[in-house]
């Protein structure tokens, strides 16, 4: 029996698809100004799917999207908004943790974009710093590149919440990042930062197998959650992309997606879920697999 910690699916597209926002710049955001309890719903539906952790929908909220749609003195409220409904959620499943959600500073999938490793860290303490109180812990996401990782770690670790980080990996090549650096140049990091997770997410599940034996060489808690997109198409990465470009696959079942999951259950993975595309159904089959092979779920 292994104790594995079981995460929610997609917070932000689930958001999007249920609020019709996929066309949104502003994507779930859209749907926490519109309908704030809708959030709450979607945290309810994966606390009673068997998900232990409530991701916050606080990915998108950063200050140059909504500089964009001069909106940026909503912020913290917006927060506040995304905290109080993983919050309650959490209460009216009687238990749970909290998982801040701390997105890439410009954009996801762009190491192209590459911010100054110092400047990012000033805007991820910040960021920090808005969740930390609040929450079990904080949650780095869809990192890129290794200055991506050297910014978030620099901002995040000692904001008074412990860190785990998420790496996106290439499409064709799970032991690459979306840089094309080697997964393995973020060891460095890790031993020099020390988190307390390392994960790969918003990746093809196929990928996630080989980078799976270089979070192993970390020596912390790993895991993955994969996303149910074909691919990340060119046109997400030009800039201010809204997500209807990108397409949902069809074959990713909840039975498909969950053969996945074990199998990285088997490579030593102690922390998986979804992401993009991997809804409710998913981590169902996800909770029922893993206490029909004797796992514990915690």
């Amino acid at each position: 029996m292994t104790e594995i910690t079981l995460l929610d699916g997609s917070i932000g597209q689930e958001l999007a698809k249920r609020g019709d926002a996929t066309s949104s710049r502003l994507w779930s955001t859209q749907v926490m100004i519109d309908t704030p309890e809708l959030v709450g719903a979607v945290h309810d539906e994966y606390f009673a799917a068997g998900a232990t952790i409530a991701t916050t929908n606080s990915y998108g909220l950063h200050e140059n999207r909504l500089e964009r749609e001069g909106m940026l003195d909503m912020l913290d409220a917006l927060v506040d908004v995304s905290l109080d409904q993983a919050e309650q959620a959490r209460d009216r499943a009687g238990g749970g943790r909290i998982a801040g959600s701390l997105g890439p500073l410009l954009a996801s999938y762009r190491p192209d974009l590459d911010p100054d490793p110092a400047m990012a860290a000033e805007k991820f303490t910040a960021r920090a710093a808005r969740l930390a109180p609040r929450v079990d812990l904080l949650l780095i996401e869809t990192v890129s590149s290794t200055r991506e990782a050297e910014g978030a770690l620099r901002g995040c670790i000692g904001q008074g919440a412990p860190v785990w980080i998420a790496f996106t990996v290439s499409d064709e090549d799970g032991s690459k990042l979306r840089s094309g650096e080697d997964l393995d140049a973020i060891l460095p990091l890790l031993e020099q930062y020390r988190p307390a997770a390392v994960l790969i997410n918003c990746s093809r599940p196929e990928v996630i197998g080989a980078a799976l034996p270089v979070l192993a060489r970390s020596n912390l808690p790993y895991g993955a959650y994969a996303n149910g997109f074909e691919r990340i198409t060119e046109a997400f990465l030009e800039d201010a992309p809204s997500v209807d470009v990108l397409q949902e696959r069809r074959d990713l079942t909840p039975q498909a997606y969950a053969d996945h999951a074990m199998s990285w259950v088997g490579q030593g993975a102690t922390i998986i879920g979804g992401c993009c595309e991997v809804g409710p159904a998913h981590i169902v089959e996800i909770a029922r697999r893993l206490r029909e092979a004797g796992h514990k779920i915690v």
